[in-house]
């Protein structure tokens, strides 16, 4: 047991990365549809590329999207509206109409004019309450069947120009006063009807749509069936037309009624596989090429976690509505990775995400296309994330490289840009505008996940930090040193391709240690006085060998992120405070343990730390280059760096003789024009 127990705790690290891969597989294949997927790919408008294919079984065709559409604006427009009648106003208007006449109407005008507009005035309200009065023009077709409702009961069925609207009463009394030559009694006519007419029909919206909604329930959503071993389509026949509609409905049945009834448990194993498989390339691939990235848990799990939330936004929009699946800024995973890692690593997981999306969007191989290409262009173009403008820039060009991909996709879908969805471009912008939501994405997992990019990077190259301005205060000769080291550590990194911004920043605080004890440091004796003429050679040298651990503490109580304390931790490797070292072994030869006075490392495990290493060593030791030419320099750096060659303080970083050869360039050249001095060439 004790033993099992051992091999786990030695192996924990491993065991964590299996955890995390089978969490994030099933996390993954949860998200995912749990229905099948019809085996083959087609697309409208291109040669049908497989064999022969024959129905599997009987099933429906199913009517296009633009069918129903039709259909139902045809039911739509023809619906039924139906009015409630309020059948005690129309006995009110008559008795009012005869009260109103008997006061309005002088004895004064002839009996026969009276009567007669007392019958026509009668007859018209028989015709105008005859369907009834609207309370307002409702702007229906004239020819629109309406339904007259009596307390819920039809009473009358008409079409809509019978009703009479409220404009309509004014023109049809002035045509009976013209027909009867009785325009004369016009104002008083208008003014008796105006007092007694009242609206008796209103508009039942709720009823009418829930006739409506009953009748577009109606609707068959297929037409005709397929007889199973009928011919479907011959490979290289075009699938357009009825072909490509009958194709459709296969699928359609493949993944709702065949699939997700009976096979639903395989499905789940099949999907567990493609899932599993992808991420195993991912963890094979930071094994064998990021073998550091592999080895932190923190990144392997922020790489995961940034798989994992695409995989999760990018359902979500499928679920809502895949129409808007191009509004997903997948280009933030690119972004993100190469902000924290590199270019390769960012492009490798885009890719892995891309071909996990493939199994849940609509027509994968065009989606896949523009993604992969779009990830591609925001590797090549966006460099200097810290930039504004670059990222402005660049989210400007991956737009315009959706653009044109889709619109070529679209042209050889269809053949012509008649019906091009011109929303789709605004999508593609949408998502140009979401891409920039990355700068802050970047900020929250770098509090969340402790680590650190060229952005933050670029802060901490700022002077005016309250560390550096301490470190310039207390020890400034560390502060000048550190500030040429910087700018020979960038130039080197530069000239090798290195991380330069890394590269500054870890040389701008690889000696925040000395501000401990600033004045056993040769470069901080202003006085003239070395405190070190009163301390035995081993104590020295232990004050010495201290300013690294000082320099891990302070940069942890200030915050430094893990990878600019690694520049404090390695800058000296293992190697000997030599100085005190030799002055020892004058006094005591017998007795001197070299390791009293070595550096307790590590040694340099990346191209940066040991670009630093050498640049410290050759910058601080220049310091005591008597009448300096360009030969002494030359030799004098081939020494320094050929001894800590030889070492072995470079071995464990990944750093080959050419890189090293460069440096070694950039070093001589940089230290002759420190000095002022012309290249000597032979004679």
């Amino acid at each position: 047991m004790k033993d099992f127990v051992n091999t786990l705790y030695r192996n924990h690290t491993l065991l964590y990365k299996a955890l995390l891969f089978i969490c994030t597989t099933f996390l993954i294949v949860y998200l995912f549809p749990k229905s099948g997927r019809f085996k083959y790919d087609f697309e409208k408008g291109k040669p049908w590329q497989s064999e022969n294919l024959y129905a599997p079984f009987n099933f429906a065709i199913k009517k296009s999207n633009e069918e129903i559409t039709t259909e139902k604006q045809a039911i739509t427009a023809t619906a039924i509206r139906y009015f409630d009648i309020d059948s005690g106003i129309k006995e009110q208007v008559f008795k009012d109409f005869k009260v109103t006449f008997k006061e309005t109407v002088p004895d004064t005008i002839p009996k026969a004019d009276s009567n007669t507009l007392f019958n026509e005035g009668t007859k018209i309200l028989n015709e105008f309450y005859h369907f009834g009065v609207l309370h307002e023009d409702y702007n229906f077709n004239a020819k629109t069947t309406v339904i007259l409702l009596d307390n819920r009961v039809e009473k009358l069925n008409s079409e809509y120009s019978n009703l009479v609207k409220q404009e309509n009463i004014k023109p049809q009394l002035i045509k009976t006063l013209v027909d009867h030559k009785l325009q004369r009694y016009e104002k008083l006519f208008l003014s008796v009807f105006y007092d007694v007419i009242q609206p008796n029909l209103t508009y039942n919206k709720e009823f009418t749509e829930r006739a409506l909604e009953e009748e577009l329930s109606k609707i068959s959503y297929t037409r005709g069936s397929i007889e199973k071993e009928t011919l479907l389509i011959s490979k290289g026949e075009v699938v357009e037309g009825d072909k490509f509609q009958v194709l459709k409905s296969l699928e359609s049945e493949y993944e709702s009624q065949v699939w997700s009834a009976s096979n639903y448990n395989w499905i789940v194993f099949a999907y567990t596989l493609l899932v599993s498989l992808a991420l195993l390339m991912l963890l094979l691939f930071l094994r064998k090429y990021r073998r550091d990235v592999f080895e932190n848990n923190n990144k392997v799990t922020f790489i995961f976690f940034n798989v994992l939330f695409m995989v999760f936004i990018t359902s979500l929009v499928v679920n809502y509505n895949a129409h808007y699946i191009y509004v997903v800024p997948i280009c933030v995973l690119p972004l993100v990775l190469k902000a924290f890692f590199d270019a390769r690593l960012g492009l490798f997981t885009h890719v892995v995400t891309m071909l996990l999306l493939g199994s849940i969007v609509p027509n994968s191989y065009e989606y896949m296309f523009l993604q992969i290409i779009a990830g591609i262009v925001t590797i090549l173009t966006v460099s200097e994330l810290y930039k504004r403008a670059n990222l402005f820039i660049s989210v400007g060009q991956i737009t315009v490289i959706y653009i044109i991909a889709y619109f070529a996709f679209f042209v050889i879908h269809e053949g012509s840009i008649d019906n091009l969805q011109w929303e789709t471009f605004l999508m593609f912008i949408l998502c140009g505008l979401a891409t920039l939501f990355v700068q802050p994405l970047i900020y929250v997992y770098e509090k969340m996940f402790g680590l650190v990019s060229d952005v933050s990077l670029l802060e901490l190259t700022d002077t005016n930090t309250k560390l550096l301005k301490e470190l310039a205060e207390k020890a400034p000769g560390t502060f000048h040193h550190s500030l040429n080291v910087a700018n020979l550590a960038e130039a080197c990194a530069n000239e090798i391709g290195a991380n330069s911004m890394l590269m500054r920043v870890g040389a701008l605080y690889h000696d925040i240690g000395k501000m401990k004890n600033p004045t056993y440091f040769t470069e901080n004796q202003s006085t003239g006085i070395n405190p070190h003429d009163e301390l035995a050679p081993k104590e020295s040298a232990k004050i010495i060998v201290d300013h690294v651990l000082n320099g891990i503490e302070i940069g942890k109580k200030n915050n430094l992120p893990d990878r600019v304390i690694d520049f404090i931790r390695t800058h000296h490797g293992t190697s000997v405070v030599y100085y005190f070292y030799m002055m020892e072994k004058k006094s005591h030869p017998d007795d001197v343990n070299i390791d009293d006075f070595r550096y307790l490392g590590p040694k340099p495990f990346s191209k940066e730390t040991a670009i630093l290493m050498m640049c410290d060593s050759v910058e601080a030791a220049s310091k005591s280059l008597k009448e300096p030419t360009s030969t002494k320099i030359d030799a004098f750096v081939e020494s320094i760096i050929d001894k800590q060659m030889d070492e072995g303080q470079f071995l464990n970083s990944n750093i080959t003789f050419k890189d090293i050869q460069s440096i070694k360039k950039v070093l001589k050249l940089k230290l002759a024009n420190i000095y002022h001095l012309r290249i000597e060439y032979p004679e």
